[in-house]
This record gives structure tokens, C-alpha cells and sequence, in this order.
């Protein structure tokens, strides 16, 4: 990276003073690391993180500089070698670790720019004589440095490091998983008073969307639930469904029944699959400890996405639509995003967030505090066994007081949607001018994707 940073500097200096070449003989940062003598964290209302760090590097690297000129004669063309010691940097600079994703290690690339120029002290040999002894030598190379790294790194210029495809780190929806909890058998007795009162409840790894959970069966060790519910699937290669019971106790921790684990590799697309599940205290390689908890049995069943969501362009649908020809279409994943708001302003505070609500259903954004233009970038999904034709999803712009005081909420602003259009182009993305709002408007991208 050194060598890449440099390397337009050497050819700057290449083309204005008569230099053939230049080049590293060797290039090693030794083995004192720099000292981090203070962070600074900022909040924005970007997906990133802002360190600001006060970075001093008292090194001992070994660094020795080949350079070549011009005006030699061909019978003294040697080799001049410059030594770099005693190296000293002192900077501040701005490390931005943006889009922050759900992937280890958890943000797409790292941008550092510096906030001043860096200083930079070190010795300088030339053929065994202090290069920096000859009078105005030093503080003219010294400010050369400083110049020429703050032409192309002083903030908000900044250097971009990728770490990760961020299309690839932020992981999309494939699929519907659909789980029936049917029932369980011979359950651990926990209620010294009676038998167990079991629930179920279900999540999948890599998510942190709220578990699913089963209705109480009381004081049943052979419960039947034939309950059944739907989640989103991002990566069936590697995803798995993990399966906890309980025993509910109306004060204090719930019991743990048992647990397991499903693969979702195991599961074929569009194939019903019935498991009965040994359910264990824990999953670890060490299961002979795992005394007999009991059985579980599930059906699950994988649908993927379509490649492309179905163009009903082609098709005639107006008010006079069915519910039956609704259902035959086929149901959905309905995938909200609101990446943020503008102009939006409150009468007695500006703390936005967005409320989405669609079939009774209420969906949240974080708060960000004092701002008129919030940006959120938060995905709401909405699995759907018929395609909304004929229904309008609600987004109200809202705010909240976060200390004590009157009116601790007010309304900013409003829009619906109607999803017809939705359907029969798979995705709309524009902006909204909010109801009740002077100048307000909200972004949001709405998709739908078939099963």
C-alpha cells in the first residue's frame, strides 16, 4: 500500500528534477507499533462509523530509496542509495468504515482521510553523510512531504480500501420458509406441581428479526400445536433453523425443554419435509451428556423466490378482480425500505422516525435525533399468501420527545401507497410528498417478490 501511495509522488519528482528512477531497495516497518493515543466516535445517521484517532509511530523501519539521475555520465551511473532513519509520524486522521453490514467484519471498505497535515520527522543517509546536516535541506523535504500527502489525503479527500463486494455482504431475501410446529412427545416434567406448560420457539441464524413462537399448551408433556408460520431465507446453503421449547412459568426465567437445530441444506425447494427432532439441553460435540428430553416434530417446506418477479402487465386486473384470481397468482414477499426523509419539521422537537403499517401490522424505524433530513435505510418484509392488488401500505413520519415534557409525540407528515403497481412492475422507488407537511417528503422503495 505504501508503494501504491507513493508511487505518484516518485513520479512527480521523476518529471521535475532530472531523475531516471526511483525505487525501493528495501522496504520493512520494523517491529515497534504505533501508539493510539485517543479516539474520537462519531454518530451520523449514515450505516458507517467515524474513529478519529491520534496516532503517533516512533519506528524502526528499515527503508532504503534507489535513485537514478539524469545528469551522471554513463561511467559514474551507480546506484544512489538514500537511508531513511529514526522515523517519526504524528497524524490525526478520519477512519470511515462504511456501508456497515450484517458480514463479518461487519463494514464493506474502510476510508481514511487526514483532518491536518501529518508530521513527519526522520534522518536521512546519503553515500554514510546526515543528508539533513546541509542547512534548509530538512524543513524543505519535511514540508515537501506534508504538502504532497495533504494534496491527496486531506480530508474530505480520503484513501478507499474495499474489504467486501457490499453486494454480497448485504445478503437479500431467496425464499420463504414455511414451518408447522405439529407437536411434541414426552416431555421433561419441570413444574414440581403438575406437568410442563410448553411453547415453541423458532429463529433462524443470521437474523435478528424476533423469534416466532407457539401458543402455551398447559400442563401437557404431549403437546399438539399444527401451528404454522413463515420465514425469510437469505442463504439456504448455510442458514438453519434453530428450534427452542420452553416450559412458561408466569414469574421468573422460562425452563428450557430442549433444543435442536435444521440445516436448511437439507431441505429441497418446494418439497414438504416432516422431521422428528431428539430434542437436547444443548447442541455441543459432546452430546452423551444429553439425557432424553423428549421429541419434536416439525414440516417445513422451502419455496424460492421466481428469478424475476411476475409481470402481470399482460394480465387484465382492475377493481373487478377476485379474491380467488387473486390467490391464483400466487403469494409474496412484500420488502419495504425507507432510506430517510427531507424537509420534515416538527412544531416542538425534530426527532424522526417512520412508522409503516400494512394490514394492522406496525413497523418502526431507529429515532435520529435533532434533524430535519433523517436517513434511515431500514427493510421491513411482509410474507404474503396473495399478491395486494387492491391494498395501500401507510408510512407516517413521526416524532418523539426523548426527555420529559409536553406533546412527547407529533405527527410530521403522512403518504399511502397502493401496491397495484407494485405487482405489475416488481418495484417502485421515488420520492413522496409527506400529507400535512409543508415541504416534506419520504423516500421509499417498495419490491415485491413472487414465490
Amino acid at each position: 500500500m505504501i508503494r501504491d501511495i507513493l508511487h505518484p509522488i516518485f513520479d512527480e519528482c521523476i518529471r521535475q528534477y532530472c531523475i531516471t528512477s526511483i525505487e525501493f531497495r528495501s522496504l520493512t516497518l520494523g517491529s515497534l507499533p504505533p501508539n493510539i493515543q485517543g479516539v474520537k466516535v462519531h454518530e451520523t445517521n449514515e450505516k458507517e462509523l467515524i474513529i478519529d484517532p491520534i496516532v503517533r509511530w516512533a519506528g524502526n523501519p528499515n527503508i532504503n530509496l534507489v535513485v537514478k539521475f539524469l545528469f551522471l555520465p554513463i561511467t559514474l551511473q551507480e546506484d544512489i542509495v538514500f537511508q531513511l532513519l529514526d522515523l517519526q509520524i504524528f497524524a490525526a486522521p478520519r477512519i470511515t468504515l462504511k456501508p456497515l453490514v450484517p458480514t463479518f467484519p461487519c463494514f464493506a471498505s474502510i476510508a481514511v482521510s487526514l483532518l491536518d497535515k501529518p508530521s513527519v520527522d526522520f534522518g536521512l543517509k546519503l553515500l554514510g553523510g546526515d543528508v539533513m546536516a546541509i542547512p534548509g535541506l530538512y524543513q524543505f523535504i519535511q514540508e515537501q512531504i506534508r504538502t504532497q500527502i495533504a494534496n491527496m489525503y486531506l480530508w474530505p479527500q480520503n484513501l478507499v480500501i474495499p474489504i467486501l463486494d457490499e453486494s454480497l455482504a448485504i445478503k437479500k431475501p431467496v425464499g420463504i420458509l414455511y414451518v408447522k410446529v405439529v407437536k411434541a412427545v414426552q416431555l421433561l416434567k419441570k413444574d414440581l406441581l403438575g406437568a410442563s406448560d410448553p411453547y415453541v420457539k423458532l429463529s433462524l441464524s443470521g437474523e435478528r428479526l424476533t423469534a416466532k413462537k407457539t401458543s402455551v399448551k398447559m400442563k401437557n408433556l404431549n403437546p399438539e400445536w399444527n401451528e404454522e408460520f413463515r420465514m425469510t431465507v437469505k442463504d439456504p446453503k448455510s442458514q438453519f433453523l434453530k428450534v427452542h421449547v420452553y416450559d412458561w412459568e408466569k414469574i421468573g426465567k422460562h425452563n428450557n425443554l430442549g433444543m435442536q437445530v435444521v440445516p436448511l441444506s437439507l431441505l429441497v425447494p418446494h418439497q414438504k419435509k416432516e422431521l422428528t427432532l431428539d430434542l437436547m439441553k444443548n447442541i455441543s460435540l459432546n452430546n452423551n451428556k444429553n439425557k432424553y428430553r423428549g421429541k419434536l416434530v416439525l414440516e417445513l417446506t422451502f419455496n424460492p423466490f421466481k428469478e424475476d418477479s411476475l409481470n402481470y402487465s399482460g394480465r387484465h386486473l382492475d377493481n373487478s378482480s377476485t379474491t380467488t384470481n387473486n390467490k391464483e397468482l400466487g403469494g409474496g414477499l412484500l420488502i419495504v425500505t425507507i432510506p430517510g426523509a427531507e424537509n420534515v419539521e416538527g412544531n416542538h422537537h425534530n426527532n424522526p422516525y417512520a412508522l409503516v403499517t400494512f394490514r394492522g401490522e406496525e413497523k418502526r424505524t431507529k429515532l435520529m435525533k435533532k434533524t430535519r433530513n433523517p436517513k434511515w435505510n431500514e427493510e421491513f418484509q411482509f410474507v404474503l399468501d396473495e399478491p395486494p392488488l387492491k391494498e395501500k401500505i401507510h408510512i407516517q413520519v413521526m416524532s418523539r420527545r426523548t426527555g420529559f415534557g409536553f406533546r412527547p409525540k407529533e405527527t410530521l407528515g403522512h403518504v399511502e401507497i397502493s401496491l397495484v403497481d407494485v405487482i405489475h412492475n416488481g418495484r417502485i422507488n421515488q420520492k413522496y410528498h409527506l400529507i400535512n407537511s409543508k415541504s416534506g417528503f419520504v423516500s421509499v422503495d417498495i419490491r415485491w417478490k413472487v414465490i
